[in-house]
């Protein structure tokens, strides 16, 4: 039998199988390479049933470095990514079986994007929190009453399991793990030389506002909506955003109901705190400044607009960008 953790370096047992998605794979791969390249000690390992090499779902294959039945624990992080095919993954009794088994010998098990169905099947998210690409939530939720789903976080940590959303929130929660076992440090480094975002902490929703109106360019919308992306802290009263759109104020807000399910002040408003988020998350603008240039007119009023909707203040709410760690309330470590 092959002990990962009693080798040199912390062991990422990656599972790999026919039809896994590609870059579930190769994202947090490279997040745990590149942190290597920069002092960390992680050895990934992939592993499949029979250590056979597999095709994933592009049609790109991969060869295996070990077979699961060989591994005598999960070493310090056991990682299942995802499969477009979610009924097959969800129903391969062999491949249940081992990740079950590794996974009671792991430091963490992860999973990404529909990969958290492997780890349901296995009953390992019984009566836990987790996350899933957002297509795919209401099935898990459905499919395993027994999960606590979250239906917009990019990644969520209940105990030793952690489960991210869809495809690129793979590079998220290894960029998390990297952090926890070396640093934030260490973890922006990897970030700034992989071109991606560490400000993307777990609980961050999956989702930006603008993707509420979808991707329709026809939609009389369409220059409301941009013109309060470009310019949040512009006129967007209702008389304004009417004439913008040549429609009336009644005609407006029932079109703005029935695309975004939202009012039209309501939009205007999470827009600005979208901006505004971005604008701490990426600057060291003073919080007045930020709120002149947003469109909340006061740092009072800004923060009451964070306190609401995402639960802390403006000046708490930076801070937490300074990591990858998910805010304490609502989970269990």
């Amino acid at each position: 039998m092959v002990t990962p953790q009693r080798q040199e370096g912390r062991t990422v047992v990656v599972v790999v199988y026919d039809g896994v998605r590609l870059l579930d794979v190769t994202g947090p791969l490279e997040v745990f390479t590149m942190a290597g390249e920069h002092g960390a000690a992680y050895r990934p390992l992939i592993a499949s049933l029979g250590g056979r090499d597999i095709r994933t779902s592009g049609g790109v294959r991969l060869g295996a470095d070990v077979a699961l039945e060989e591994l005598d624990d999960g070493g310090h992080i056991l990682l299942v990514p995802g499969s477009p095919d979610v009924d097959a993954t969800a129903a391969d009794e062999p491949l249940l079986s081992q990740v079950r088994r590794l996974s009671g010998r792991a430091g963490h098990t992860a999973s990404v994007c529909a990969g958290a169905f492997v780890l349901a099947a296995a009953g390992l998210l019984d009566g836990r929190r987790a996350a899933t690409h957002w297509e795919l939530a209401e099935r898990l939720a459905r499919t395993y009453p027994g999960i606590e789903v979250d239906r917009d976080a990019i990644f969520v940590r209940d105990g030793d399991i952690v489960t991210s959303a869809g495809v690129s929130s793979g590079i998220d929660l290894a960029l998390g793990l990297v952090e926890e076992d070396y640093g934030a440090g260490l973890a922006r480094t990897v970030a700034k030389h992989l071109v991606v975002f560490m400000q993307r902490p777990g609980g961050q929703s999956q989702f930006s506002v603008r993707m509420l109106a979808g991707g329709q360019s026809r939609t009389p919308l369409r220059p409301v909506l941009d013109a309060v992306a470009v310019d949040p802290a512009g006129d967007h009263g209702l008389a304004a955003m009417a004439a913008r759109a040549g429609l009336s104020v009644r005609q407006l807000t029932r079109l703005f109901r029935k695309e975004t399910g939202l009012s039209p002040a309501r939009y205007v408003e999470l827009t600005r705190l979208e901006s505004a988020r971005i604008m701490l998350e990426t600057s060291d603008r003073p919080l007045d400044v930020v709120a002149r240039r947003i469109g909340f007119g006061s740092p009072e009023t800004m923060r009451r607009a964070f306190v609401r909707e995402l639960g802390v203040p403006p000046a708490a709410y930076r801070a937490r960008f300074r990591t990858t760690r998910p805010a304490a309330s609502g989970l269990r470590s």
